[in-house]
C-alpha cells in the first residue's frame, strides 16, 4: 500500500461530513469529474457513488464502492477507474490536538495498471494523494 498523510486544522467531525457526503466526491479526488448518481444508502457498506473521470468529452463513467465504514474514523472504498483498473483505498481520521490526522492507503487491485511496477506506479500516488487530502483539507476547514 502507498500511504501518505496530512493534518487538517479542523475537527475529525468536519473532515467526516465530507466523506459521508458522496456529492462532494469530485471536488477532492483528483481524477473524479463529476457524481452521476450517490446511493441514498452512502456511506453505509455496499453503497456506490457513480462518478466519472477523466476531461470533458473523454469521460469514463465507473463507480466507488464502500466497503468499510467506521462512521466518523474510517472508510474503506473500492475505487474503479477502468480501462486502467481498481485500487483498494483507506482513509483514517484520529485528533489530534485541534486538528486531525488524516491518513489516505491506496494501491492497484485488478486492471491493466497491476502490471506497472509499484516502484513505477507509486510516485504518481503519492502525488495524487497528496493533493486529494490538500482539497480534502481546504473543504473540512472551510466547511467546519
Amino acid at each position: 500500500m502507498i500511504e501518505v498523510e496530512k493534518t487538517v486544522q479542523t475537527t475529525p467531525e468536519s473532515v467526516w461530513r465530507v466523506l459521508a457526503d458522496g456529492w462532494l466526491y469530485p471536488l477532492w479526488v483528483v481524477g473524479a469529474s463529476r457524481v452521476r448518481e450517490v446511493d441514498d444508502t452512502w456511506p453505509e457498506p455496499g453503497s456506490r457513488i457513480h462518478h466519472s473521470v477523466g476531461l470533458w468529452p473523454a469521460v469514463i463513467n465507473d463507480e466507488t464502492e464502500m466497503l468499510e465504514c467506521v462512521p466518523g474514523s474510517r472508510v474503506e472504498l473500492n475505487a474503479k477507474a477502468w480501462p486502467g483498473g481498481e485500487a483498494r483505498v483507506t482513509i483514517s481520521l484520529e485528533a489530534q490536538g485541534a486538528g486531525t490526522r488524516v491518513r489516505m492507503r491506496e494501491d492497484v487491485t485488478g486492471g491493466p495498471a497491476r502490471l506497472v511496477p509499484k516502484l513505477v506506479r507509486a510516485p504518481a500516488l503519492v502525488w495524487r494523494n497528496r493533493e486529494s487530502l490538500r482539497r480534502l483539507a481546504w473543504l473540512a476547514e472551510r466547511r467546519g
